[in-house]
């Protein structure tokens, strides 16, 4: 059975902390918010984790969709007024086992992801979190486990608001390498089945900004 929790200082050096940061950047963060990511085990097996920071309207991605910060860079939306201690949604690693890009595609498709955002809520709800933030990605299975994010309509379900939409240019740009194969056959196959159903590459690089408001 999987199992959830926060990443806390025992954590370190235990887990994988890809796309967190240095592991002093990791520190800092626990130190302030009391975590900095949720955890999915099987039995002692890391399997999975959700990411998380404090918001900064002003952070922009160096690199795009390649560098971590992209999921807090929504320099292309009109952003709405965020309380002070709003928390943003980074990335979800579903199916690593290790540090490293390699995922097991024996944990996708068995809810591991939504059960992490479930598991932030409860914790941000509980440690008083007045606001959380994400960016969702285009509807489409494929771009979410190649990216490791959720569609809006799963935010949706679990008390967010959409609060922008837009084309996002450097997913928009990058989309020809992956349907040439960049990012593997299998993605590539997927979404080209879905621009030969008649999806333009915009339609497929739409993404969201989602805010939840606490309760």
């Amino acid at each position: 059975m999987i199992h959830y929790r926060p990443m806390t200082m025992s954590d370190l050096g235990n887990v994988p902390i890809d796309c967190q940061g240095s592991e002093a950047t990791v520190r800092s963060r626990i130190v302030d918010l009391g975590a900095s990511a949720i955890l999915a085990f099987d039995g002692e097996q890391h399997v999975g984790q959700l990411q998380f920071r404090r918001y900064d309207q002003a952070l922009r991605s160096p690199d795009g969709i390649m560098d971590p910060s992209y999921w807090g860079d929504f320099g292309q939306a009109s952003q709405p007024y965020l309380p002070g201690g709003t928390l943003n949604l980074f990335c979800y690693h579903v199916g690593q086992l290790e540090a490293g890009n390699a995922r097991d595609p024996h944990y996708h498709g068995r809810g591991i992801g939504v059960a992490l955002l479930k598991e932030f809520l409860r914790w941000a709800d509980a440690n008083g979190v007045e606001a959380t933030v994400a960016k969702a990605l285009p509807p489409f299975r494929p771009l979410g486990v190649l990216m490791g994010g959720h569609p809006a309509s799963v935010y949706e379900d679990h008390g967010f608001e959409v609060a922008a939409r837009w084309c996002d240019r450097d997913l928009r740009d990058r989309l020809p390498n992956v349907l040439a194969g960049e990012f593997g056959d299998g993605v590539a196959s997927a979404l080209r089945d879905l621009r030969d159903q008649g999806l333009t590459l915009d339609a497929l690089a739409e993404v969201a900004m989602v805010v939840r408001r606490r309760p």
